[in-house]
């Protein structure tokens, strides 16, 4: 494997005991994952589990008319592919690559295998589900009752914690999709985020410029749910650290400002 990419760069085979990551290790296939790639199409069935490393991945609900949402996203923190031990070696969403990066690639079967053991992995793997369900449920309530330039933030927001930059290169059409929107409410979000100085936009790269802003500016959902996988995976380590460096402090700060956000609404 190459010296520039590591398992470990992935949260949960970062936590797994030696044991069970020493046996899946042989195993995992580093994967390049492109923009705009489909990973997963409805209903197919799931050859591989992916834990991405550097690549963002989102759940998309399509619909028979062609129109999307965004559901989830996936990125070093987990894993895609949770159906394949929940019952089903199928998944009704469409899996897209949202941020282009790297990841590591294992069998299904080889997964379920673990999985069945009913040791450390099981254990780790229901706690991140639980998590991502909570997401999945929190995106749902912000698609229905928040403003587009509210959700754009708690898009951001939840990318940013897991990539190693402030910088997000996405095009306004698969923005759009994400978000379920049409694309020209994805400019004037846009447009009013970098009026007031917290982003840089242009030609599909976001950069944020100012975090602390854009935590005020974000609806409560991203506090949700990040303060919901700190709870349930908070021991997890944070991979290793010479190829995560610099994601600390983004993910101290973030989580300090996701409970004072939710202490503020109990206040109010």
């Amino acid at each position: 494997m190459s010296t520039l990419h590591s398992p470990k760069q992935n949260h949960l085979l970062a936590a797994l005991p030696a044991a069970e990551f020493d046996r899946l290790l042989p195993h995992l296939e580093l994967a390049p994952l492109k923009l705009g790639e489909a990973i997963y199409e409805s209903g197919g069935k799931l050859q591989y589990v992916y834990f991405p490393t550097t690549a963002i991945i989102s759940m998309l609900y399509v619909l028979e008319n062609g129109s999307s949402a965004e559901i989830a996203i996936v990125g070093n923190e987990g894993l895609l592919g949770i159906s394949l031990f929940m019952g089903g070696d199928t998944t009704p969403s469409r899996a897209v690559v949202q941020s282009a990066g790297f990841g590591y690639r294992l069998k299904a079967q080889l997964l379920k295998d673990e999985f069945n053991r009913a040791g450390p992995v099981l254990r780790l793997l229901l706690r991140y589900t639980q998590a991502l369900i909570t997401q999945m449920s929190q995106t749902a309530v912000c698609n229905r009752h928040h403003t587009i330039e509210q959700q754009l933030c708690r898009w951001l927001l939840l990318s940013l914690d897991r990539l190693s930059s402030d910088s997000v290169i996405m095009t306004q059409e698969l923005i759009a999709n994400m978000l379920g929107v049409r694309r020209e409410g994805v400019t004037e979000a846009a447009g009013k985020l970098q009026r007031q100085h917290l982003i840089k936009y242009s030609r599909g790269h976001i950069e944020v410029i100012d975090r602390p802003g854009l935590e005020k500016v974000v609806c409560e959902c991203y506090a949700v749910v990040k303060l919901e996988f700190d709870r349930l995976i908070s021991d997890i380590p944070v991979g290793d650290p010479q190829h995560v460096l610099g994601q600390s402090d983004r993910r101290h700060s973030a989580k300090r400002a996701s409970r004072d956000a939710v202490e503020s609404r109990r206040k109010a």
